[in-house]
């Protein structure tokens, strides 16, 4: 019999397979001091732009002292438990409620954590007669939903209606024999690439095909729509939104997330989403500061006027610079350069080391071979001095990849 621990030894993954000479660097980096624009890594300043603190909100003060109240008043133990068994309050409720009304639907359960809660509620709302349609880019927590579920699944290619009207039709004329239902799963911000998912002309699919559509906003909650309610709100079709999922770990700068649906489908989750019926409830100090965050949210629109500023700042003198930021048409920047991953790793050790610009770095497989893509991130902190720089020091990083500076054996640091 084999050691099952043997081909861990012998296989770390596809990226763990780096961990020799990445970590602590390249994965698993130590950002320190106050979240901010500006932060230390190694013992020097850096410039931030991975962070998604979008509204600024992971430092404000007023949210700094209602977690630290929250803290002082009630400890991280309270209320204990899971919420179905001894783990309820009415700050729980309250959150809910207020949530719902922010994202104009019926009720809202909220999630420890948001990746678990995704998955458990993909799996909660379908059954092994039902057909799950989803997009070809979908984050790794749908994916691993769909992996707990026994029925049929189609995906179609990423933001391609026509893809989805065949794949819908595949899966019509599937459940006509199952006597099931179809759950069409997308995101309103993809993540990687930026741009926003097709909400608006997928609900308008509606008319032609029978479906439930389920979207993760993660990315777009706090950062589009008029009031900062995502980007169904900023489409004009949140009312087609049949499953709503927005987090806390993004504009809202602390852990958890939510969903919201009409009463009696969050009345069904609430029962039988298993990663919140068997985990301890959210601590107070983290519902508490949630609430915070959201009035914020709501009666601060500064907060969001100023991420668009340096948004669109920052992405315009991108693009009047010759750099291709691909689809993006949210904050998600992603700035696309050519070179293999030897190149990427002396890009990002010559913008950190010698240039003070600490960004997310992503190569193949998530992006084509040779391609190497920057992920930026700007937030409402950042300022325009900050945009200055960061554009002349990525000219002169595109100028030395041209030149095949960085295809040395070394950068030398400044």
């Amino acid at each position: 019999m084999k050691d099952i621990f043997d081909k861990i030894r012998e296989n770390k993954g596809p990226l763990g397979q780096y961990s020799s000479v990445g970590h602590g660097y390249f994965f698993f980096p130590k950002l320190e001091g106050p979240i901010s624009n500006r932060m230390q890594f190694r013992g020097k300043d850096v410039l931030v732009w991975s962070l998604n603190n979008y509204l600024g909100l992971g430092n404000h003060p007023e949210v700094r002292e209602a977690d630290a109240q929250a803290a002082k008043d009630w400890g991280l133990a309270y209320p204990m438990g899971a919420r179905m068994m001894s783990g309820n309050s009415i700050y729980h409720e309250q959150l809910e409620s207020e949530l719902s009304s922010f994202v104009d639907k019926e009720d809202t359960i909220l999630l420890n954590f948001g990746y678990q809660g995704m998955a458990s509620a993909v799996d909660a709302l379908v059954d092994r007669n039902d057909v799950i349609v989803y997009d070809s880019e979908s984050h790794a927590c749908i994916m691993d939903g769909m992996r707990m579920h026994v029925g049929k699944r189609f995906v179609y290619q990423h933001n391609d209606i026509e893809s989805l009207r065949t794949q819908l039709t595949r899966a019509g004329k599937l459940v006509e024999n199952t006597n099931g239902g179809i759950l069409v799963i997308t995101e309103g911000v993809f993540g990687m690439a930026g741009d926003q998912g097709k909400l608006k002309e997928i609900v308008d699919l509606k008319s032609e095909f029978d479906f439930r559509l389920f979207v993760d906003d993660a990315h777009g909650i706090g950062t589009l729509g008029a009031t900062g309610a995502g980007t169904g709100e900023e489409q004009g079709c949140m009312d087609g939104i049949d499953v709503y999922f927005g987090t806390f770990a993004k504009a809202f700068a602390t852990i958890g997330a939510f969903i919201s649906s009409e009463e009696k489908i969050i009345d069904y989750l609430r029962y039988n989403t298993r990663s919140q019926i068997f985990a301890k409830s959210l601590p107070m100090p983290l519902v508490i500061g949630a609430l915070k965050r959201l009035e914020l949210m709501r009666t601060r629109p500064e907060l969001k006027d100023n991420l668009w500023k340096i948004t669109n700042l920052l992405q315009s003198n991108l693009r009047e610079n010759g750099f291709n930021l691909g689809r993006t048409n949210s904050c998600v920047t992603p700035v696309f350069l050519s070179g293999g991953p030897f190149e990427a790793a002396n890009v990002i050790l010559d913008l950190r080391e010698n240039h003070g610009i600490f960004c997310s770095m992503v190569i193949y497989p998530v992006v084509p071979k040779d391609t190497i893509m920057l992920r930026v991130i700007p937030t409402s902190v950042h300022t325009e001095e900050d945009v200055r720089y960061t554009i002349e020091i990525f000219n002169k990083v595109k100028d030395k990849l041209a030149q095949g500076l960085y295809a040395k054996d070394k950068i030398v640091y400044a």
